[in-house]
C-alpha cells in the first residue's frame, strides 16, 4: 500500500505540474545545457564595412556580422593597404546567421536595399575599387540564388542603369581591426555624421521610399515553425520534451522562474512575442508566471483533460508550441496566471530588443 501511495503522489505532482503550491521550495537552478544552433556564413561587400555591418547587426536571425577584407590576394592586410586599393581586397562583412530565423534569400534582399547596385566605382562617398559592392558565395546553391536575386532586381527597373554588383566565388576572409568591429556602437557620433555625410541614406529613402527595409518587429509571416530535424538540433532535449511532446520541467529548477530583468519572453521555436516582465509577478510556483499576454493573438487556449484533471492549456498560435497552462487564481487586475514553462521561453533583455528585431516593445519600458 505504501508502494501504492508513493506512486500516487508522484503522479499527482506530475499531473498538476503549475498547480499552485503554498509552499516555496528552495532549489537550485538547473543550467540547462542548449545544443549549437546550425548557424551559416555569408559574405557581402556593400561599400563602407561600418555601414554594412551596422545595416546586418540589425536583421533578426543574424547571430553576428564580422567587418574585415577579401577578394585580395594579400595575406593579412592592414587597413591602410586595402583602403590604397593596392591588394585586390574590398571593405567586406560576414554575416552568420540561423537559417531557421532568416533565409539566404532575404539576406540577399536585405543587402539590395542597402546599397547603390549600378555603381562599379565604389558605394557613394567612398570611391575605388576596395569599395565596389559584391557577393561572395560560399556554395553553389548560394551562387545560385545571388544570380536569381541579381536577375529580378535587374529586371524590375527599378534603377535606371544596370545592376553591375559581382557575384565572387568566396576564398578567404581578413577580420579587420579591432577598432573597426562595432564602430557605429563604440564611436556613434562620429559614426552618424560619417552615415549622413556619405548620402547613403538619402539615396536608398529615394530609390526604396516605404519599401526600405530597416529595423521593423518580425511579421507574422516570419513565426514559423521550422521541421523536426532542424527542431531537434535547434532545441536541448527539455526544450523539445516541453514544447513538442507537452512535457514539464521542474519547478524552481528551471532559467526564468525568478528571472527579474526587464524585457519580453518569446516562443523558444518560432519567436513570436509571448509575455512581457511588467506582467511577470512570484506566484510562489516555482515557474514564470504572468497576469496576462503580451500578445494576446500569439496565445491559443485549449481544454486539457489529460490525466482525468481539466486545465486550460497555453499554447503559442504560430508554431503551436506548448507553453503551459492558465489558472484563474493570479493577481489583480486580470485575476489570471499565465504558469509557463521556461524551456518554452526565450527572454530579450529590453537592451536588445532593437538589435533582436522587437523594437516596438521598447516604449512599453519607457513608460515604465
Amino acid at each position: 500500500m505504501k508502494i501504492l501511495f508513493l506512486w500516487m503522489a508522484m503522479m499527482l505532482v506530475a499531473i498538476n505540474g503549475c498547480q499552485k503550491s503554498d509552499i516555496v521550495q528552495q532549489g537550485v537552478r538547473n543550467d540547462m545545457a542548449r545544443e549549437d544552433v546550425t548557424i551559416r556564413k555569408g559574405t557581402f561587400a556593400g561599400g563602407c564595412f561600418w555601414c554594412t555591418e551596422a545595416d546586418f547587426e540589425k536583421l533578426p536571425g543574424v547571430a553576428k556580422v564580422i567587418s574585415g577584407y577579401t577578394g585580395g590576394t594579400k595575406e593579412n592586410p592592414t587597413y591602410e593597404e586595402v583602403s590604397s586599393g593596392t591588394t585586390g581586397h574590398v571593405e567586406a562583412v560576414q554575416v552568420y546567421y540561423d537559417p531557421s530565423k532568416i533565409t539566404y534569400e532575404e539576406l540577399l534582399n536585405f543587402f539590395w536595399k542597402h546599397i547603390d547596385p549600378t555603381d562599379r566605382g565604389g558605394q557613394f562617398v567612398d570611391r575605388g575599387q576596395q569599395y565596389r559592392s559584391v557577393i561572395f558565395y560560399h556554395d553553389e546553391e548560394q551562387k545560385r540564388l545571388a544570380e536569381k536575386s541579381k536577375e529580378a532586381l535587374d529586371k524590375s527597373e527599378r534603377f535606371h542603369k544596370p545592376v553591375v554588383t559581382e557575384i565572387i566565388k568566396f576564398t578567404k576572409f581578413f577580420e579587420a581591426e579591432e577598432y573597426h568591429q562595432d564602430y557605429y556602437k563604440k564611436h556613434p557620433l562620429k559614426y552618424g555624421y560619417y552615415r549622413h555625410g556619405s548620402g547613403r541614406d538619402q539615396f536608398l529613402s529615394k530609390v526604396w521610399g516605404k519599401d526600405l527595409e530597416s529595423t521593423k518587429p518580425k511579421s507574422e509571416s516570419s513565426y514559423k515553425k521550422p521541421d523536426d530535424e532542424t527542431l531537434r538540433k535547434k532545441l536541448s532535449s527539455l526544450q523539445y520534451k516541453v514544447t513538442q511532446k507537452n512535457g514539464t520541467e521542474p519547478a524552481f529548477q528551471n532559467e526564468y522562474w525568478d528571472n527579474k530583468r526587464e524585457g519580453i519572453y518569446v516562443d523558444i521555436v518560432s519567436g513570436e512575442p509571448l509575455f512581457s516582465s511588467l506582467d511577470k509577478f512570484d506566484s510562489g510556483t516555482g515557474w514564470p508566471s504572468f497576469t496576462k499576454p503580451l500578445e494576446p493573438d500569439n496565445i491559443a487556449e485549449k481544454e486539457d483533460n489529460s490525466f482525468f484533471v481539466k486545465r486550460i492549456e497555453v499554447r503559442s498560435r504560430h508554431a503551436n508550441s506548448h507553453l503551459g497552462h492558465v489558472f484563474p487564481d493570479g493577481p489583480k487586475p486580470t485575476g489570471l496566471r499565465y504558469c509557463m514553462n521556461s524551456a518554452a521561453l526565450r527572454f530579450i533583455p529590453k537592451e536588445d530588443l532593437e538589435k533582436e528585431g522587437y523594437g516596438e516593445y521598447l516604449k512599453q519600458f519607457a513608460r515604465n
